[in-house]
């Protein structure tokens, strides 16, 4: 009798399990900034669906894109943009002419072709910013996420896969959106350039210098984003210690960033790709 009890129990509690209700993309993504760890916990006990990942991010993609084309439309932050980004080609060029690999003629006329093309803002530069945005996004995306990937399954041998992943990450996504709303709004306010919302941003600090890049990882969007990526992935990955999963997202982001750090002052050609 107290078998049949226990079994009848057991079946009572699987009936329940898949009778769970479906939650919606929207209520999953509300989730994430009420409830992360329950909304990933939920996620993580269910198929993993691909709208999960793919729509946040392709939604922060475009966000990234209206605010480029906005910020180009603004005169004056448009020639800090075009400034700096010729400042950062001009030490690249500088070093090419300083190790004889082209003359200081070649150099110049390079950089006015570039200078020129980059201050009219036309169609063309427009589909190259979509592309870029887009190509190059999705390339970090699935990179960053294959990082995680091995560190989650062959370090901290989670139960886990590449999709956990995707959606872990994917779903942070609707905080790198806020953030990105809001270095628009605050270029548009103070009339300067936002890369992003760090303390360096704010005091127009040079990220190649030592102190720049420390300010740079102070920034709370950023930090609230990876705290969620942490638990999302200690999550889907079936854990029961989250501390590994933090100490491994704030190591990559906070290590894997002064390593590039590193490499972008000892390789003037990475410095296009530093913000």
């Amino acid at each position: 009798m107290n078998n049949f009890e226990q079994n009848g129990d057991q079946t009572s509690q699987i009936i329940d399990s898949s009778e769970e209700p479906e939650l919606s993309h929207s209520d999953k993504m509300i989730g994430i900034f009420t409830e992360p760890a329950k909304t990933y916990e939920y996620i993580s006990n269910h198929p993993i669906k691909t709208i999960d990942w793919f729509l946040p991010f392709v939604l922060l993609l475009t966000v990234v894109t209206i605010t480029q084309f906005l910020l180009m439309s603004n005169k004056e932050i448009h020639f800090q943009i075009v400034d700096k980004q010729m400042t950062k080609m001009q030490q690249n060029y500088n070093k090419l002419v300083s190790e004889g690999k082209m003359t200081q003629d070649e150099a110049d006329k390079q950089l006015s072709t570039i200078q020129d093309r980059m201050q009219k803002f036309g169609p063309l530069q427009m589909i190259l910013t979509v592309l870029g945005v887009f190509i190059g996004g999705f390339i970090v995306f699935f990179i960053m996420c294959g990082i995680y990937y091995l560190f989650a399954k062959f370090v901290l041998k989670g139960d886990g896969n590449y999709n956990s992943v995707l959606v872990a990450s994917g779903m942070t996504s609707y905080i790198a959106i806020i953030q990105v709303i809001i270095a628009a709004i605050l270029a548009f306010a103070f009339g300067r350039l936002f890369s992003d919302t760090s303390v360096a941003a704010f005091l127009d600090s040079d990220k190649s210098t030592l102190l720049g890049f420390v300010l740079s990882k102070l920034d709370v969007f950023s930090i609230w984003a990876y705290l969620i990526l942490s638990i999302g992935l200690a999550k889907m990955f079936k854990a029961r210690n989250i501390a590994a999963y933090f100490a491994v997202v704030f190591g990559i982001w906070i290590i894997g960033g002064f390593l590039f750090y590193l490499l972008a002052n000892a390789i003037p050609y990475l410095r296009m790709f530093r913000g």
